[in-house]
C-alpha cells in the first residue's frame, strides 16, 4: 500500500508537465491571471485546479467524456472553457496500483507550480516591452493549441 500511495503522488506530481499541452495551459492560466490582475491573478489559478480536480474525479469514477484529447488542445487555443477535460484527463491516467487521491493530489499541486510560474512570468506585464512579450507568449499558446489539433487529426 505504502508503494501505491509513493507512486500515486509522484505520477501525480509527474502528470501536468509531461505534456507540452497540460504545460501550456497551465502556465497560461497564471499568465492570464497576471495580465488581468486582482483579483483574477489568484482566483483563476485557484478555481482551475478546483474544476479540474472534479473532471478528476469523474474520470476516476470512470464517467466518459467525449472528445477528451480535442478538449485539451483546444483548451489551450481557447483557455478557460474546457478545464473539466484537463480534470479528466489526470483522473482517467491514474497508473495502476497508485493511490487516487494522492496521485490528485499531486497533480494540483504540480498544475498550481505551473500556475505560479505563468503569473511570475505575466509580471513582466508592468513594463511596456512586457507586454510585447505576454502576446507574443498568449499567440504561441494558440499556435501549439492549433498543432495539438491537427496532431490529432492529422
Amino acid at each position: 500500500q505504502e508503494t501505491g500511495s509513493i507512486t500515486g503522488i509522484v505520477s501525480g506530481l509527474k502528470h501536468p508537465v509531461s505534456g507540452m499541452d497540460h504545460v501550456l495551459a497551465m502556465i497560461s492560466v497564471g499568465l492570464w491571471g497576471a495580465q488581468l490582475g486582482a483579483p483574477a491573478v489568484w482566483v483563476l489559478p485557484v478555481a482551475f485546479p478546483m474544476v479540474m480536480a472534479v473532471g478528476g474525479m469523474l474520470g476516476l469514477m470512470g464517467i466518459a467524456l467525449p472528445g477528451i484529447e480535442i478538449g485539451i488542445a483546444v483548451s489551450a487555443l481557447v483557455l478557460g472553457s474546457m478545464v473539466l477535460a484537463h480534470g479528466h484527463a489526470h483522473g482517467t491516467e491514474l497508473p495502476a496500483g497508485s493511490s487516487g487521491l494522492l496521485y490528485s493530489i499531486g497533480f494540483v499541486m504540480a498544475t498550481g507550480t505551473l500556475h505560479g510560474l505563468g503569473i511570475t512570468m505575466g509580471l513582466v506585464n508592468r513594463w511596456s516591452r512586457g507586454r510585447l512579450a505576454i502576446r507574443a507568449a498568449g499567440g504561441m499558446v494558440a499556435l501549439s493549441g492549433v498543432f495539438f489539433l491537427l496532431r490529432i487529426f492529422v
